[in-house]
């Protein structure tokens, strides 16, 4: 058989089977809100969150700038809008939504939670399989930081 013809035939077995090999992973049991705390991040380097102490993997909460409600319409306007992320829950206080990778189906788990007595929105961006995420959580959240800071809802 000729070698284009087994490189044709093997790079559409793999295009065929990408679905099948998607990495969702479960959804952890341990995400919302408990204590009145976003869950801690795991060990490996693949989470950040504003309610985490540990210095590898802290990141700074959203601050209001804006009436709270105002700057909860913005986070869930700016969510809505994000590549290949789904919205799966979402209450007055909290969001959670779903972000898939584009090649592999990588599923990250971006999380929302409004404290307006405290005038910040935690903010926690999670892998749920892998070890290294490359920085693409912390980038994720600072990203929306920028947004929002640009519509000058926080600082």
């Amino acid at each position: 058989m000729p070698i284009a013809k087994v490189i044709t035939i093997g790079t559409v077995l793999l295009i065929a089977s990408m679905p099948l090999l998607s990495c969702s992973g479960k959804r952890p049991s341990t995400l919302g809100v408990s204590d009145s705390k976003l869950a801690p991040c795991p060990a490996s380097p693949n989470c950040c969150s504003s309610d985490d102490l540990d210095s590898d993997h802290t990141i700074p909460p959203f601050k209001l700038k804006q009436p709270a409600a105002e700057v909860w319409r913005a986070v869930l306007e700016l969510v809505m809008n994000l590549p290949k992320t789904r919205i799966t829950e979402e209450t007055s206080d909290y969001l959670h939504a779903e972000c898939r990778s584009r090649v592999f189906g990588f599923v990250d788990d971006l999380e929302f939670h409004l404290r307006p007595s405290s005038g910040i929105i935690a903010v926690r961006s999670a892998a749920r399989l892998g070890y290294s995420d490359f920085g693409v959580n912390r980038r994720r959240i600072e990203s929306l930081r920028s947004a929002l800071i640009a519509r000058e809802m926080v600082y």
